[in-house]
């Protein structure tokens, strides 16, 4: 199969206006995720609707694809990058442009789901270190997800799930392993292009959870483990955690 991985980036974020163009180091945050995805994918492009970022990646020798500045979600800014890519791609990786280390068995474990011919999408789940306590768990910016045994993806939740009946919840974290999403996906050409299509569905509306939308239209989302931590950047305080990251992996 051949495989494109997509990048949307806008420069019009409102927690943090520009974020694509921070720098990490010597690096802006776009170059560093461009060049991670390229450790595995022949094909990547950034998809922005911003010059200022266009101008940045063709800068580093990337590649660029204008997009409209009208797109409610990163899923159909991937479509329309697509579309303008003149690809001859099967499945279409979408790579998130805050996610600067970005690990390459990721990108490879989403491919893998694609082994699969019944895979319409496909994205990552992390297993949740108890470690880390009942207030990460239960956070809501951070979805759960249960899955039955051939790795197909039952529901997505920004509550707990599962619920741990009869058990006190301070022992949970003990009684069960729960899953958080990672927010990749990879889709098949041709689901990509009938999913830009759907209207948000109830549960969509409920959790504000797009994948959802995808479920209860019946398409199969298949997930791939990865242990990898990254770090996301929303904010400039991740901004600042990332960078200390680097200069703790350069030492």
């Amino acid at each position: 199969m051949k495989f494109i991985g997509i990048i949307p980036a806008r420069y019009a974020s409102t927690r943090f206006p520009g974020k694509p163009l921070a720098m990490i180091g010597e690096m802006t945050m776009i170059e560093r995720v461009y060049r991670q995805a390229s450790l595995v994918l022949d094909e990547v492009f950034v998809a922005t609707d911003d010059d200022r970022i266009r101008s940045v990646v063709e800068g580093f020798g990337g590649r660029c694809v204008m997009t409209s500045p009208d797109h409610k979600s990163g899923t159909d800014r991937c479509y329309e990058a697509y579309t303008l890519c003149g690809t001859e791609a099967d499945v279409v990786i979408n790579i998130q442009g805050d996610e600067p280390f970005i690990a390459p068995e990721q990108i490879e474990s989403l491919m893998h789901c694609f082994d699969t011919p019944h895979t319409d999408i496909a994205t990552l789940v992390r297993p949740f270190d108890a470690v880390k306590g009942w207030d990460a768990l239960f956070n809501p910016n951070t979805p759960k997800v249960t899955f039955d045994k051939d790795m197909r993806a039952l529901y997505f939740s920004r509550s707990i799930i599962p619920y741990v009946r009869g058990v006190e919840w301070e022992k949970w974290l003990e009684s069960a392993q729960f899953y958080t999403h990672i927010g990749m996906y990879a889709y098949r050409t041709d689901t990509l292009a009938q999913i830009v299509e759907l209207p948000q569905s109830s549960l969509e509306l409920a959790e504000s959870l797009e994948q959802l939308r995808w479920l209860q239209n019946g398409y199969t989302i298949r997930v791939g483990i990865s242990s990898c931590e990254t770090i996301g950047i929303d904010t400039p305080d991740d901004l600042e955690a990332a960078c200390r990251y680097l200069q703790s992996m350069e030492r």
